[in-house]
């Protein structure tokens, strides 16, 4: 048996990166944990927990789930091989103006929010929510924004680095909302 070794260049698109893996479970499983002591939290204190959640606007994360899904469909269409230039950067600038809307809408929803964070009856609900919401919101907005530095200067393995933690946040949305808003 003998060793071949291919004198084809490293791949290009960055989605093989070994750091990109380790920053995708890392952010897995963090969000896990936190989604994980929310969901025991709402097991050990049911009652609070169900009242806290009428307290939340089921409307406003529905549309920030389609906002968040729709710059997701951004991002994806400028990570496309088949991409051109200026359709990469207008997608990426898209999926960062709607990124930018997810968090406009989530601050609005957290401003009708606040005035139950400090009930003693719902702080543990409003604790974990805002710490997991929060994290979350500050995922979108840096990665919002680092879209439009990227589409500035256009660079093949950064769009799919991005689209790829972006997709990541959208799978995590995606669980967090049923499991917040929902359950």
């Amino acid at each position: 048996m003998s060793i071949t070794y291919s004198d084809e260049p490293a791949r290009k698109d960055g989605g093989g990166d070994l750091i990109l893996w380790v920053l995708v479970w890392s952010e897995l499983a963090v969000f896990g944990i936190l989604l994980g002591a929310f969901w025991v939290m709402s097991m050990l204190h049911p009652e609070s927990f169900s009242v806290a959640k009428i307290h939340l606007s089921t409307r406003l994360a529905s549309v920030n789930t389609l906002v968040l899904l729709a710059s997701g469909w951004q991002a994806a269409l400028a990570a496309r091989a088949s991409a051109s230039r200026t359709a990469q950067r207008v997608s990426l600038l898209l999926a960062a103006a709607l990124g930018f809307v997810f968090a406009y809408i989530k601050l609005v929803e957290y401003q009708a929010e606040l005035k139950y964070a400090g009930d003693d009856t719902f702080s543990s609900f409003f604790e974990l929510y805002f710490i997991i919401t929060g994290f979350h919101l500050v995922h979108v907005v840096f990665i919002a924004a680092l879209f439009v530095l990227v589409a500035r200067k256009l660079d093949r393995s950064n769009i799919v680095i991005l689209t790829t933690i972006w997709h990541v946040i959208d799978l995590v949305w995606l669980v967090m909302f049923p499991l917040i808003y929902l359950g």
